[in-house]
C-alpha cells in the first residue's frame, strides 16, 4: 500500500488486516533492518489480535526496498541508512501511516528499537495517536523532554547494552503515569530471529502491549 506523506513524499507501507470487523488500527515502526520479515510478522500477529496494522517504510527517503538480516553487515548498512532520514520526515511519514487507517477506529502506535524511539516521539508531536508502545526506543534518554500527548507504554532490557537503565529511571521518575517495564533480557528481545531474543520476556511485554491496546484503542 502506497502513502502519501504531508509533504508529498510517496513511500510503501506493509499492510496486515484482522479477518472480521477492526477493533481500531496500530501503526508499527520498523527498527533499523527495513520493512523485513520480522516486522511483517509483528504486523502479522497484531492483525491476528484484530487490529488492522501498517508499517510505514521509512528508509524509503533514502533507499527503497530495503529489508536486511542481523549479521554485522546488515547492521552496519541499517545504521548508515537510519543516519539519513530525518526525524521530522519519518514523522510525517508515520502521521501518513496513521492517516491511512484512521477509518478503522483509533490508531495506536508501537515501534521497536529506532522505531521505539518514533514511537515516543510520534506520542509528543502527532495529533491523532490514541496510544503508544516502544520498544527498547534508542535514544529516549534525550527525548524525555518531550511532552506524550497520549498514554504510553515502554519495554527495556535490563541488560541492553545500548540503553542504560538510568535512562529508564529517568523515564519513571518524569513521568510516573506512563508505566515502563523492564525485563531480564537484551537489547532486540521481541525479535525471535535474532540472537538476543528472549522468549518469556517478548510474551509478557505482548501481553501488556496487546492489554494496553484494548484499553486504549479498542
Amino acid at each position: 500500500m502506497d502513502l502519501t506523506a504531508s509533504d508529498g513524499f510517496t513511500l510503501a507501507s506493509y499492510l496486515a488486516r484482522p479477518a472480521g470487523a477492526p477493533r481500531g488500527a496500530l501503526v508499527v515502526i520498523q527498527e533499523i533492518f527495513g520493512v523485513n520479515s520480522h516486522i511483517r510478522s509483528v504486523c502479522d500477529g497484531y492483525a491476528a489480535d484484530g487490529y488492522v496494522a501498517i508499517a510505514p517504510a521509512l528508509f524509503d527517503r533514502v533507499q527503497r526496498d530495503v529489508e536486511l538480516g542481523y549479521d554485522d553487515a546488515d547492521v552496519a548498512r541499517g545504521r548508515d541508512i537510519r543516519g539519513r532520514v530525518d526525524t521530522s520526515q519519518a514523522l510525517f511519514d508515520v502521521d501518513a501511516a496513521r492517516r491511512a487507517v484512521a477509518s478503522h477506529g483509533r490508531v495506536g502506535v508501537v515501534g521497536y528499537c529506532w522505531g521505539g524511539y518514533l514511537s515516543w516521539m510520534s506520542a509528543c508531536r502527532i495529533d491523532g495517536f490514541a496510544a503508544a508502545v516502544v520498544y527498547y526506543g534508542g535514544g529516549i534518554g534525550g527525548a524525555l523532554a518531550e511532552k506524550p500527548r497520549c498514554p504510553v507504554m515502554g519495554h527495556f532490557g535490563e541488560h541492553d547494552a545500548h540503553i542504560p537503565m538510568s535512562d529508564v529511571d529517568q523515564w519513571r521518575k518524569r513521568y510516573p503515569e506512563h508505566p515502563v517495564y523492564t525485563y531480564e533480557a537484551g537489547h532486540g528481545f521481541n525479535c525471535d530471529q535474532r540472537g538476543s531474543f528472549d522468549a518469556t520476556a517478548a510474551r509478557l511485554a505482548r501481553e501488556r502491549s496487546v492489554e494496553f491496546f484494548r484499553r486504549h484503542v479498542g
